[in-house]
């Protein structure tokens, strides 16, 4: 399904043709003028359609409709293949939603192929045609405009992801007993691990940008990408951190449930060791024998009670003293 189809020229959009026969006929009237065609979810049809109009290669076109491909960029002659994986998290709860967005940037043409509802590129698009210096630089400023919308993206991500591992974080060494963490804990590792399948391969797939040995950027343009290259490394760097302190909180979280679960047996051992005591001489003097001096005695009974009671009193103090209660 074609999103959006804009027809640009110095700077600024002069046409937005409805289907791609109009975007390549646009792309006749005259030099300096380049095609934005974004795509969603494509059928197989429409895909070839616009490989056919472009002249993709039909590697990248079988790349671009199976979407199950890593962060990469690929050079096919004069055009630029370039995967990017997209990134939601809404609110900070649910999954950590995975999207797939397929770049192929020529001399006079961009084409996006966009899977997933997770990233939209129309406000990316919005933004770069309210900039006119930038969008002058051509196919190489849309391509750098998408690239930084969606590591944008992942920074948000990575917010997301930080207050929650700080929330784990403080209600396993909170005072309160120890609850069930490990879930939150697995969880959030699991987004960790999804967030750096799509951000760490970038930045070594963008160093072609980054040092303008890629078709159609040139020595003005690196300077956007080594930005991008730099929010990627940092973000990387950051989600990097964030695994490792998720691995400390649970390896904190585990020994704490050891040292509750420890001080849970001794408390139990304590208060059966007390309860011991009463049921050992009701025992025996439950069982009746005839020569038994206290069944014929009148404070019999009554002493029988306040030696349970003495020596539980005992244990308990001693046992409160020891720390087991």
């Amino acid at each position: 399904m074609i999103v959006d189809c804009g027809i640009y020229r110095d700077g600024h959009r002069v046409d937005s043709p409805a289907d791609i026969d109009g975007a390549v006929a646009a792309l006749r009237s005259g030099d300096g003028t380049f095609c934005w065609l974004g795509l969603h979810e494509p059928d197989e049809d429409e895909l070839n359609t616009a490989a056919k109009a472009f002249g993709l290669h039909p590697l990248a076109v079988e790349d671009a409709f199976k979407a199950h491909q890593r962060p990469k960029l690929e050079a096919y002659g004069e055009v630029t293949f370039v995967v990017l994986k997209t990134l939601t998290w809404p609110d900070g709860r649910g999954p950590l939603r995975l999207g797939e967005l397929n770049i192929f940037v020529g001399p006079r043409f961009v084409l996006t192929v966009r899977h997933g509802p997770n990233i939209d590129l129309q406000h990316a698009r919005h933004d770069l045609e309210q900039r006119a210096g930038l969008l002058g630089h051509g196919p190489a400023a849309v391509l750098y405009a998408i690239c930084d919308h969606v590591v944008d993206r992942y920074g948000e991500v990575a917010e997301l992801l930080e207050d929650a591992v700080d929330d784990v974080e403080q209600s396993v060494f909170s005072n309160e007993r120890v609850g069930e963490a490990a879930e939150s804990v697995y969880r959030l590792k699991a987004h960790a691990i999804g967030f750096r399948r799509a951000v760490r391969p970038l930045g070594a797939e963008l160093d072609p940008l980054v040092h303008g040995r890629a078709a159609g950027v040139g020595e003005e343009e690196t300077a956007f990408f080594r930005d991008v290259a730099d929010h990627v490394l940092r973000l990387s760097d950051q989600v990097e951190s964030l695994d490792d302190l998720l691995s400390s909180v649970l390896s904190a979280h585990l020994a704490r449930v050891g040292v509750q679960q420890n001080d849970d047996a001794r408390r139990i051992s304590a208060w059966v060791a007390i309860a011991a005591v009463p049921t050992l001489l009701a025992g025996i003097y439950g069982m009746n024998f005839e020569h038994m001096p206290e069944l014929h005695w009148w404070w019999g009974y009554y002493a029988v009670l306040g030696l349970m009671a003495v020596i539980c009193v005992l244990l308990y103090l001693r046992l409160r003293r020891a720390g087991w209660l």
